[in-house]
């Protein structure tokens, strides 16, 4: 993956085939000591895992999209965890070759060939907390 600086608070991100878009993004954060961000993205990957969350379960159920897909749209956040880690937390629509979308909460992906991330950090640290209700990392304020 590529970077390029904007502007004080903004950046371009482009990530290189066979990048795995999560962890190099948490990774990036890591590195570059960023607090809290947004995100927006465009692109293509070669494999995805998406998922559902089911409120009566409260489990993600996963969906292995394994087929060439266009990303139409990657929006999200980066946060400090619970760990005081970065944590990623985004939803994804895929593009398929017969025009379909599916789309849900994005866990992962491996980029074929490109995909452009435009990145706006944040000057307040957002944490996530797990609450009770839900199991959920939700945003703290």
């Amino acid at each position: 993956m590529k970077f390029e600086n904007l502007s004080e608070n903004s950046l371009v991100l482009v990530f290189d085939r066979g990048d795995e878009i999560a962890a190099t993004l948490t990774s990036f954060a890591r590195e570059q000591a960023i607090q809290s961000a947004s995100f927006t993205a465009i692109g293509a990957c070669e494999h995805a895992v998406i998922a559902y969350w089911n409120r009566e379960t409260k489990e993600y159920e996963k969906i292995d999209v394994g087929e060439q897909v266009e990303v139409v749209s990657l929006t999200g956040n980066l946060a400090r965890g619970e760990n005081d880690e970065p944590r990623l937390h985004a939803h994804v629509a895929l593009g398929k070759r017969d025009g379909t979308l599916i789309g849900g909460h994005f866990v992962s992906a491996i980029v074929y060939p490109t995909l452009e991330l435009f990145l706006t950090k944040s000057s307040v640290v957002l944490h996530r907390r797990r609450d009770p209700e839900t199991g959920l990392q939700l945003l703290a304020l």
